[in-house]
């Protein structure tokens, strides 16, 4: 199991996007980074997951064992960023054919199974709900067997209930992995977190949260007030105005 830690400022260009950053994702357990949108949560997934873009990090992202990152990290994304023109069995194995190694079809056909989606693989994605593609993208995950996994908002474009589902599947299946979960969604984090963190600007909040095993039953008590309490939190960042702007508000 991989533990994963980042500590400094992350910015986007030539300015900051987020600063004092200090987090911990603990080896085998579900973290999360929840707050609102724009705040730098898919940025910092990126920067996990050691993908591209015009953002960079001033200070480290590295695993505890020292060992790097590269090539130990899975994602999976709000959208499933399946291949269209391919089956399910391909979308799955994409990975190994980027690499020029020989797919694992078998395996791939298990996973599939174990994801609910026996029977349907040689169909493409353009004949499945959203539910079942993010089922397929949770496969292409799996199938690569890297102890440490971003999640950034994998299920928000999801139903209600197929996102309980879905919640419930990852959480069976990625259990004793390093899941570092990227969520806008005060019940999804109380449901799935070990630990988690408010994100903004000037860097992160602890929060806590209810001592039931993960997933959290979504009608337990605690979890309703966890949720209530978060939303209460959320609410009032929401609304308490940025200090830069009552010094520039006119007299």
């Amino acid at each position: 199991m991989t533990a994963v830690h980042l500590q400094g400022e992350v910015w986007m260009g030539s300015a900051p996007l987020i600063r004092n950053l200090s987090l911990h994702f603990p080896a085998g357990r579900w973290s999360c980074l929840l707050g609102p949108s724009g705040v730098g949560k898919s940025t910092v997934a990126r920067l996990i997951a050691g993908l591209p873009g015009p953002y960079r990090m001033n200070g480290v992202v590295a695993a505890e064992d020292s060992l790097p990152l590269h090539g130990r990290v899975a994602m999976l994304a709000q959208l499933a960023q399946l291949l269209p023109w391919a089956d399910l069995v391909q979308n799955v194995t994409i990975g190994a054919r980027l690499r020029g190694a020989r797919p694992d079809v078998a395996r791939a056909l298990a996973l599939l199974e174990n994801v609910g989606l026996a029977g349907v693989e040689r169909r493409r994605p353009d004949a499945l709900s959203g539910g079942q593609r993010q089922r397929v993208a949770l496969a292409r995950v799996l199938i690569e067997d890297c102890p440490v996994v971003v999640l950034d908002e994998p299920f928000s474009a999801l139903d209600t209930v197929t996102r309980l589902a879905m919640q419930d599947l990852a959480a069976r299946l990625l259990r004793g992995r390093t899941v570092i979960l990227i969520t806008h969604d005060p019940l999804e984090a109380i449901r799935l977190s070990d630990v988690a963190w408010l994100l903004d600007p000037d860097g992160t909040e602890a929060l806590t949260l209810p001592a039931a095993p993960t997933p959290r039953d979504f009608s337990a008590p605690e979890t309703l007030a966890a949720q209530a309490r978060l939303l209460a939190l959320l609410h009032a960042r929401t609304l308490s105005p940025d200090p830069k702007d009552l010094c520039d508000a006119p007299h």
